[in-house]
């Protein structure tokens, strides 16, 4: 309690000086007194919690907020400053330095006092607080960025360059890093025009000017001596002006970072950012030249050059649009077309090529039918979709599935056509169609295809699919689909029954059927999801302690139980109102075969929370294996650690808190 103490004494003056100037009363502050003792005795517990800090730092901020409101109030700010004036936010700098002793590796406690910092208006605090997390943290590029910000809010570009630079020397796989660079330099320019501008400097961007500036000898500077000097000068400028800065940056990130996420941000931020039109194209044409000659084959590089002219607001009756909308479905039909062409690469690659070209363009197809457009814009892009399909179904081989991506879109886009009032003539059947689809080889077990077929037959069960006919088809799914999201086709189903016995039933029925397809790789996800959402719903029935018993044995007996789904029934026997301690047992003796570490802290924890502690204590030291005990040990020592937390945040709430509304 000494450094509790020593704390209290370095109060004194600051309290005493709040008194003197009339912000508190006397009462309030031994409240205050109170309120930091309990803060301060929480940071001296055998182990301190990041939280004891932070809510200290809050209580700080919200008397600090207290104190200028009540200052302002009784205009006692005219005064000669005193202590009190910056002892609250002095306090709280505090706080934050003696939390990053026992806390170095938390990037979000730097950040917090970095904006703390920033909102006191420490300039130069904040710049050794990132100095300092840049020394410990230099792959983090957060503070890189936020430590050039904060010399660009005071006029230092240079001193921002050279940060950035730094950072991305160190960290030149961050897209976050190149784009806050390109932003910089952006900036850069723009401030340079404006102050140009006032100084009544003007560049002629088409070099064929002279540099004019407001002058009672205008006369003689309009004379023609020849200056290698100006016209250098000239040159650069016209060069800056036109974004040779920003280029430089934009090539050196496309090298050190040839990646689809990398443009796509830099796209964003040119079109976005305020720099003068002529200069926002100059700078989109070299980036796009740049995209096609680092990837010429992404799909995701294609879809950002083929989408670029489309506007980002949509006017149906514009020419432009329409135009803009159609250049780019051709381009993106161009785009899959050459990657079913392509055949260089492993099959593996030829596969993976064609089936991200074949999901880019579906993605556009779909959202931008989903979109407020022409309704003959939407069957145009219908049409352009089933022609492509029809064109590389009858051309791809049975052993791949490139298709998928569209003839799901396709499905759906003629789901949604076919839902308008009046719908569109000449729609295909779409009950017929999403038969069509899902007998296709090539697509047979995708999911994909199968959920945009589930999807519309629910969609038209009212006046053409029966409720049996839309259960014959997801029986179906289920047992064609493997691989990726077969788990979200056995999942489909289950928002049909209408209540809990109905639920419970149709659970047991998939898990039975589930495990028949034991053979699958997709059979460890689908029947351990099913069996936790079986424990769930079975457990929201059942109350008596040996109910629940013949639960987790019938669960033990009928299917294949993982630790996951142990740790999901002990979660729910946790949660019980009453403890029901044979069947928390019998769970936790099934659990820990299969993982004795977390089984035996979290059943350590269940007794120690019921006030059996000799018992949780003899579980621990029961475990065999010395690493499986060293781990045990760790995890016992962090439940004690937070149940010490929570117990000293319960006393911390019983406070009151000084407030003035």
């Amino acid at each position: 309690m000494e450094r509790v103490q020593y704390q209290q004494e370095q109060m004194l003056a600051e309290l005493k000086d709040l008194v003197e100037k009339g912000l508190f009363t006397e009462s309030e502050i031994k409240q205050v007194m109170k309120k930091r003792t309990a803060f301060e005795t929480a940071l001296i517990r055998r182990i301190a919690k990041k939280g004891d800090f932070l809510r200290y730092i809050s209580y700080e901020m919200g008397l600090e907020a207290l104190r200028r409101k009540r200052a302002e109030r009784l205009k006692s700010s005219s005064g000669s400053p005193s202590i009190s004036d910056y002892a609250l936010v002095r306090r709280q700098f505090h706080i934050f330095e003696r939390a990053l002793k026992k806390f170095k590796s938390d990037i979000g406690l730097w950040i917090q006092y970095i904006q703390v910092a920033k909102k006191e208006g420490a300039r130069s605090l904040v710049g050794r607080i990132t100095a300092r997390a840049m020394k410990l943290h230099p792959n983090v590029p957060a503070f890189y960025i936020l430590a050039a910000s904060h010399e660009l809010e005071h006029l230092s570009p240079s001193a921002a360059r050279i940060l950035l630079q730094r950072g991305i020397r160190l960290n030149a796989d961050s897209v976050e890093m190149w784009k806050e660079y390109v932003k910089m330099e952006l900036g850069f320019i723009e401030g340079l025009r404006r102050r140009w501008e006032v100084l009544g400097i003007k560049v002629d961007l088409k070099g064929k000017g002279k540099e004019q500036a407001n002058s009672v000898e205008g006369d003689v500077e309009n004379m023609e001596v020849p200056d290698i000097e100006e016209d250098s000068a000239e040159a650069a400028r016209r060069e800056i002006m036109q974004g040779a800065i920003v280029r430089t940056v934009i090539a050196n990130a496309a090298k050190a970072l040839p990646k689809a996420d990398l443009f796509i941000a830099l796209s964003d931020l040119l079109t976005s950012y305020p720099s003068p039109e002529a200069l926002k194209t100059s700078l989109l044409d070299y980036l796009h030249q740049l995209l096609q000659e680092t990837l010429p084959g992404d799909p995701r590089a294609i879809r950002l050059t083929a989408t670029r002219f489309l506007p980002p607001t949509v006017d149906i009756e514009s020419a432009e649009f329409v135009d803009a909308l159609r250049n780019a479905n051709e381009k993106l039909m161009s785009g899959v077309r050459d990657a079913w062409s392509n055949t260089s690469g492993s099959d593996t690659e030829q596969e993976r090529r064609r089936h991200d070209m074949a999901g880019v363009y579906a993605q556009f197809v779909r959202e931008w039918c989903q979109k407020n457009i022409d309704l003959n814009l939407k069957l145009y892009l219908n049409t352009s979709l089933h022609g492509l399909i029809r064109k590389l179904t009858s051309e791809s081989s049975e052993s791949s599935k490139p298709c998928a991506p569209m003839l799901a879109t396709h499905i759906s886009v003629i789901s949604s056509l076919s839902a308008l009032t009046p719908p569109p003539l000449s729609l295909p059947d779409i009950l017929t169609l999403g038969r069509k689809y899902t007998s296709l080889p090539a697509v047979d077990t995708s999911a994909e295809v199968w959920l945009a077929r589930l999807d519309a037959s629910k969609q038209l069960a009212d006046n053409t699919a029966t409720r049996s006919q839309i259960r014959t088809i997801w029986n179906e799914a289920r047992e064609h689909v493997r691989g990726e999201g077969a788990i979200d086709v056995w999942l489909w189903g289950l928002e049909h029954a209408t209540t809990p016995e109905e639920l419970q039933s149709t659970l047991k029925e998939l898990l039975n059927e589930s495990i028949r397809i034991r053979d699958s790789p997709s059979f460890s996800e689908v029947h351990e999801t099913l069996l936790g959402r079986y424990s769930s719903t079975a457990f929201s029935q059942e109350s008596s302690d040996m109910q629940l018993l013949s639960l987790v044995r019938f669960i033990k007996q009928s299917y294949l139980p993982t630790a996951r789904t142990w740790r999901h029934l002990f979660s729910l026997l946790e949660s019980a109102t009453s403890p029901p301690t044979k069947a928390t047992q019998e769970t936790y003796h099934h659990w820990t075969q299969l993982d004795p570490v977390e089984s035996t802290a979290k059943y350590a924890g269940w007794l120690f929370k019921h006030n059996r502690a000799q018992d949780a204590l003899n579980i621990v030291q029961g475990v065999r294996g010395e690493e499986v005990k060293e781990e045990v040990a760790r995890l016992w020592r962090e439940l004690l650690s937070e149940k010490e937390a929570r117990s000293g945040k319960a006393e911390e709430e019983d406070d009151q808190m000084v407030v003035d509304s």
